[in-house]
């Protein structure tokens, strides 16, 4: 039994953050129904990387896992039923619906909260339920460039440098996660629900603690250099040097340790507080042209001998076969019945009494329709009626 087991989530949510968000709810035992339209969430029909599937492409079947699927149509006022009754026994709601829909769909949280006053409503939106920006679409790379991030990093000059994953969706999911632990806890002492917003905006922003705080506090500017620095705020060397085979990661070092191994006597003399600032260019460009000369093997291992911080670059191919990540079982595997054999990321926290499990991959559209409606209640000529006439789908293995 996970740790949420006995808790019920409807996760209305599409595309990432909130789809994320429930997942990882449902990762630790919580009875997670996805409410998805009679055709399908949007997700299921846009595959990223074109990653495709048999009946589940791989961006549904990667945020979706532990959740079953009941396909209504919330427009029709017999799905729309279905669905306050389902928020009858729900302890949680979750959506990320534009700013208003849920009003006009009658799913706000004034109205579900008076129908369930023990209910977490969690609303996840772009740049929050209000203001001048609302109605803008959240979008993570939209997002990213908003956010100040992608100017501390790279060349003075160069266009904007993008983080490698859905940085945003993926903050603001474990925002919306918190946010959900919190408010359960809360609802635990004192018995009542409340309303969570989380949006992509603050989520990005407050993660960004230190290197906003750098500049708001201290006041220094967010300068990049003509070096492909990897970070503004962080002295020099620091970033991505190529070897004769490869790249390796060396991460702020003190300077005689690093001269004295990569034989360049001009750091021997320099200040690491001082110089590292000053002649960043400089020492990343000295240090540069000593790294292309030996393979990455060899130089992690120098490194690793003078005690400086270093690590290889890796591709995804290079990640999966990684010792480390093997032996903290990092991946989940499991028999998907349209999918086949899964190997994805797992949960990443672990609990010695309430460990988190995978108990079903992603399902199909509408695939526990009946089974979700039965236990809320319905008899079986009913959801018969509520199938015929096209408010409910539900879909066969």
């Amino acid at each position: 039994m996970g740790v949420l087991t006995g808790y019920r989530v409807l996760d209305c949510s599409i595309a990432m953050a909130g789809p994320f968000a429930a997942q990882r709810l449902g990762d630790l035992g919580a009875d997670v129904v996805k409410i998805e339209p009679v055709t399908g969430e949007w997700q299921r029909h846009t595959a990223a990387g074109g990653a495709g599937g048999n009946r589940v492409n791989v961006s549904f079947l990667s945020l979706n896992r532990n959740k079953r699927s009941l396909a209504v149509d919330l427009k029709a006022p017999d799905g729309k039923a279905v669905m306050l009754e389902l928020v009858k026994t729900a302890d949680v709601f979750l959506q990320n619906y534009r700013p208003g829909v849920a009003k006009r769909l009658g799913l706000d949280y004034e109205t579900l909260s008076a129908i369930n006053p023990k209910l977490v409503y969690v609303s996840i939106s772009g740049y929050g339920e209000d203001g001048p920006y609302m109605n803008r679409p959240g979008q993570d790379l939209v997002l990213q460039g908003m956010s100040g991030a992608m100017l501390s990093a790279g060349r003075a000059g160069e266009p904007p440098n993008a983080a490698g994953q859905f940085l945003v969706d993926a903050v603001t999911a474990y925002t919306a996660f918190e946010g959900v632990l919190a408010a359960l806890l809360h609802r635990e002492r004192t018995g009542e629900g409340q309303l969570v917003q989380v949006n992509m905006l603050d989520a990005i922003t407050t993660l960004q603690m230190q290197e906003l705080s750098v500049f708001t506090v201290a006041g220094k500017p967010q300068t990049r250099s003509a070096e492909p620095h990897a970070h503004v705020y962080i002295r020099a060397p620091y970033g991505a040097f190529a070897t004769s085979d490869g790249f390796i990661i060396v991460a702020f070092p003190k300077l005689a340790n690093l001269g004295a191994v990569i034989g360049e006597p001009s750091f021997l003399d320099m200040i690491d507080e001082v110089d590292t600032w000053t002649r960043r260019d400089e020492i990343f460009a000295k240090t540069r042209e000593r790294l292309v000369t030996k393979t990455s093997a060899e130089w992690l291992a120098l490194l690793r001998a003078a005690d400086i911080w270093c690590g290889p670059v890796y591709g995804y191919a290079d990640l999966v076969e990684d010792e480390q990540i093997k032996h903290n079982g990092t991946f989940v595997e499991y028999d998907h019945p349209t999918e086949g054999r899964v190997k994805t990321p797992g949960f990443p926290i672990k609990f010695s009494k309430t460990p988190s499990t995978v108990e079903r991959g992603a399902p199909i559209t509408g695939q526990h329709s009946r089974e979700v409606l039965a236990e809320a209640g319905y008899d079986a000529a009913t959801i018969e009626a509520l199938l015929a006439s096209g408010a409910v789908a539900a879909g066969e293995l």
